[in-house]
C-alpha cells in the first residue's frame, strides 16, 4: 500500500477548511444527540466506501482532541462477494494504526439465492449484514455502533418511505435497535454528501465498489436521489431545508392519532370570554400599549 492510502496525499488549505467543517458538523451531531460519552467503545462499520472511510477518519481526528476518552474499533464484514479485494481494508487499517476486525460471512450467496434476478437486493443484504455486526458488538463489549449514513441518505429515506411505504419516517441520528440491545449512531447526520465526496477525493481513500447491489439501476433510491439532485440544481439549499424540517416536527399538524391526542382537544379548550371580560382585556391592552409609547 502506498503512503498516500492511509496518510492521504499532500493536503491543501482548502482541504483543511473542509476537514474543519466536517469536524464541526460531526461534533455538533454528537453533542446534539448525545452519541458518544466517556468510556464508550465505538464500533465504526467500514465497508470500503467513501462514507465509512470519512466517518472513521473524522472520528479519529475528533478522538485526539475530545474532552472525554472513548475507544474506536473499525469493523468490516467480508460478505464473500466475487472479486472482492480482501487485502485492501486490512492493509489500509494496519497503516492507519487503528484497532480493527474483519468478520467473514458469506451473505452474498444467500442474497443471490433468495432474491430473483433483477430485484433489489439491498433489503435482505442489509438485514443479514446488520445481524452479523450486532452479534460481533454483543460479543466484544461494543457500546455504540456507528454507521456512515449522511444527511442526504436521511432525506432520501424520508421520501422512499413517503412515496413507496406510506409512512412519514426517515433515519434517526441515534436509535435503539429493534431487539433493544444496541445503540446505533449516525455521526454524519449533519454532513452533506457532496462534502463527503470532496473529502474522500482529497484523502485518496482506497474505495471498494459494491458489486452486489451498487450496480443495480432499478433501485427506488436511485430515482429519489435523481429527484433531489434536480431540486437542488433548481433550488439550491432545498435538501438542507428538508432535513431541517425533520428537526422541527409539529405533531399536532399531522394526522397520526397514535402520536397526538386529537380526541382530547376538547378538554384543553379555553372557555369563551363574556362581553365584560373582552372589554376589560381590551382596556388592559390599551393601557399597556399607551405606557409603552410613553417610554419610547
Amino acid at each position: 500500500m502506498t503512503a498516500t492510502s492511509a496518510a492521504g496525499p499532500k493536503l491543501s488549505r482548502t482541504f483543511h477548511k473542509l476537514q474543519a467543517h466536517l469536524r464541526g458538523r460531526v461534533g455538533k451531531a454528537i453533542e446534539d444527540f448525545g452519541m458518544i460519552g466517556a468510556g464508550d467503545r465505538v464500533m465504526v462499520c467500514v465497508s470500503g466506501g467513501k462514507d465509512s472511510y470519512t466517518l472513521l477518519d473524522i472520528l479519529l481526528s475528533l478522538k485526539r482532541s475530545a474532552p472525554v476518552h472513548f475507544d474506536l474499533i473499525a469493523v468490516n464484514l467480508d460478505q464473500k462477494q466475487p472479486e472482492f479485494p480482501a487485502h485492501v481494508l486490512p492493509a489500509y487499517l494496519e497503516e492507519l494504526g487503528v484497532e480493527y476486525r474483519i468478520i467473514e460471512q458469506d451473505t452474498y450467496s444467500v442474497v443471490k439465492r433468495v432474491i430473483p434476478e433483477g430485484r433489489t437486493m439491498c433489503g435482505l443484504c442489509s438485514r443479514l449484514r446488520r445481524g452479523a455486526l450486532y452479534r460481533f458488538a454483543s460479543e466484544n463489549g461494543i457500546t455504540k455502533v456507528a454507521l456512515g449514513h449522511h444527511r442526504d441518505d436521511i432525506v432520501e429515506t424520508l421520501f422512499l418511505n413517503l412515496f413507496f411505504g406510506g409512512r412519514l419516517k426517515a433515519m434517526a441520528p441515534k436509535l435503539l435497535s429493534e431487539d433493544g440491545r444496541h445503540i446505533v449512531i449516525r455521526p454524519l447526520a449533519y454532513v452533506a454528501e457532496r462534502d463527503v465526496e470532496r473529502y474522500a477525493r482529497a484523502r485518496g481513500f482506497p474505495i471498494i465498489p459494491c458489486k452486489l447491489c451498487g450496480s443495480q439501476d432499478n433501485m427506488q433510491r436511485v430515482a429519489i436521489k435523481k429527484m433531489l439532485a434536480d431540486w437542488e440544481r433548481q433550488f439550491p439549499g432545498r435538501t438542507e431545508t428538508i432535513f431541517s424540517s425533520l428537526r422541527n416536527v409539529e405533531l399536532e399538524h399531522l394526522a397520526d392519532t397514535r402520536k397526538f391526542d386529537f380526541a382530547g382537544l376538547e378538554a384543553q379548550r379555553v372557555p369563551h370570554m363574556t362581553e365584560r371580560e373582552e372589554v376589560a382585556l381590551a382596556g388592559q391592552l390599551g393601557r399597556a400599549l399607551g405606557a409603552r409609547a410613553l417610554t419610547v
